[in-house]
């Protein structure tokens, strides 16, 4: 292996993990500089994933064996199971919540984390293949900082991109020399990858069997048991990994939970996706673009540069890398489509995990990934052929870095309200929130009370999730007027403790009905705090 290709080496890996950090704060700004503060809560989607990595940084250290049973939808237990769990995103987040205390700084460091990590995976896989720095450099900023992802900044579980490259780098080592030791490192990143993000999860798997059948033509590696030893490896060890998170799961899609290819057909990407970015160099393109369903575009220099090296490999090792790459790019391309272009529901039919999935316009991160490797390849050709390689691929470096800045414009956090501090003081129990938003006005609208119950984790009645319990829609029109004789029925068994009525989310009409209601039961709700907007009560016991 000559040093170009060589991934060792302490000094270099401190320069990558310097530089990728350094793009990290520079194109997320200012998320890095204000990263217990700010985070999107202007979205349901932002809320629930603060929540979400915060329960996971808090409960892995807390109360391991409850993970599962985050605190929505009481009494259900196992409800983390009901939307991505980001077991990974709230391991790397672990550390600090436990320091802050601070669930926006725990989600922020989760996310600049992945994009530092994408960064750094994606130059050692590149360098791997195409054996120049400076385009796997170039390459590196094309798919951590794709557009694509910033389009989902509100969902983390979209963000965690980190192992994609670093499970293709294990899987091209073990090509060049299959060991059991290389399979198990393979199925380790994949592993990773899967407790990172489901949905990716799914992806590498697929990405890593279409690259072991082209390599099985290319290399006739059909009979060769240390190749298909090492992928079994690889599976097993992926498989002992991942089996003890995806029973919660199991369980769940045992009771019926499922996704249908019609669920599908509704979050597909369209002609326009392939077009649309929020980067400020793409951005004036949107208004003479047909609606989009999402955001797809992988970017001019990923595009051109990915395009072109089709056209200009020469090596048998680069025509493998053009077929596993170009492939994936283009069968990617065509999964995004969803149900009616047909891959999809082939894949759905055949591939067990896509009974989870959703939403394949996110296929358009993997077009973005192929496209990100192959580039490399056309920029080594272009430096090869420049009188000065280094200074040509640092002008590149800043020409991606420019294309791909994204203006952020994040929220600012909300501060904890004197309720949920009260609240937090008092001896646990379950609470419900009021208004109780039923499915007219929308479930998101719980989201809210979720993020809120970081500074307390008691349980929640209320809950919004990918997957809501059939008995939430069937009390949801009767919680909501609480207080009221057939809602504290509901309540009841549950022995719910707590109440907060948060007065300014009625309208008039509304508000005076809860005064009304409340005064009517006064007997049963010892108030423990108000102020002008909020009530808190204690439920001493339930009316006959």
């Amino acid at each position: 292996m000559t040093p170009e290709t060589d991934g060792r080496g302490w000094r270099e890996a401190a320069l990558v993990g310097a530089a990728s950090a350094a793009a990290t704060a520079a194109l997320t700004y200012p998320l890095a500089f204000r990263l217990g503060s700010v985070g999107r809560v202007d979205q349901a989607d932002g809320q629930f994933s603060i929540w979400n990595v915060a329960w996971v940084a808090r409960t892995l250290i807390a109360d391991p064996r409850h993970l599962f049973d985050a605190n929505i939808f009481y009494p259900h237990t196992g409800t983390l199971a009901y939307s991505e769990a980001n077991i990974g995103a709230g391991l790397v987040a672990a550390p600090i919540y436990w320091l802050t205390r601070n669930p926006y700084a725990a989600h922020n460091a989760a996310v600049l984390v992945s994009f530092v990590l994408a960064a750094a995976g994606m130059y050692y896989l590149v360098r791997y293949l195409a054996g120049d720095r400076r385009a796997a450099a170039v390459s590196a900023l094309c798919f951590a900082f794709c557009p694509h992802i910033f389009a989902h900044l509100a969902q983390v579980q979209a963000l965690m991109t980190l192992w994609i490259p670093f499970a293709m780098l294990a899987f091209h080592r073990l090509v060049d020399r299959p060991t059991l030791g290389r399979g198990a490192a393979l199925g380790a990143a994949m592993a990773a990858e899967a407790l990172w993000s489901g949905y990716y999860g799914v992806f590498v798997l697929l990405m890593v069997g279409f690259a072991a059948i082209v390599c099985a033509g290319t290399r006739r590696l059909w009979r060769d048991h240390r190749y298909w030893s090492g992928l079994a490896a690889g599976a097993l060890v992926a498989g002992l990994i991942v089996g003890p998170f995806y029973l919660p799961f199991a369980d769940l899609r045992s009771r019926g939970f499922t996704r249908t290819l019609e669920d599908a057909g509704h979050y597909a990407a369209n002609w326009s996706s392939y077009a649309a970015s929020a980067a400020t160099a793409h951005a004036w393109l949107l208004q003479y673009l047909p609606r989009w369903s999402d955001v797809n575009f992988p970017g001019i220099v990923a595009t051109l540069f990915g395009a072109g090296a089709v056209f200009l490999v020469r090596t048998r090792r680069d025509r493998e890398t053009v077929a596993i790459y170009g492939g994936l790019t283009a069968l990617s391309f065509w999964a995004s489509f969803g149900p009616r272009a047909g891959l999809y529901s082939a894949l759905y039919a055949a591939v067990p995990p896509f009974a989870w999935l959703r939403v394949p316009s996110r296929f358009g991160l993997v077009v973005a990934f192929g496209l990100a490797v192959l580039a490399a390849l056309g920029i080594r050709r272009l430096l090869q052929a420049s009188r000065h390689a280094t200074l040509v691929g640092a002008a590149l470096a800043i020409v991606t870095c420019a294309e791909l800045r994204v203006p952020l414009r994040l929220p600012d956090a909300i501060p904890v309200a004197p309720v949920y501090r009260t609240l937090a003081t008092l001896p646990p129990g379950p609470v419900i929130e009021t208004p109780f938003y039923y499915p007219q006005v929308g479930l998101y609208q719980h989201a809210k009370y979720m993020l809120a119950s970081t500074a307390h984790w008691m349980p929640l009645v209320n809950g919004y999730s990918d997957y809501v319990p059939s008995d939430f829609y069937e009390h949801v029109m009767t919680l909501a007027p609480f207080p009221s004789r057939d809602a504290f029925k509901i309540l009841e068994p549950g022995r719910v403790r707590y109440a907060i009525i948060h007065l300014n989310g009625y309208n008039a009409e509304n508000r005076h009905d809860v005064m009304k209601r409340l005064e009517e039961f006064s007997a049963h709700l010892r108030p423990l705090y108000q102020d002008d907007a909020t009530r808190l009560y204690e439920i001493v016991s339930f009316p006959p």
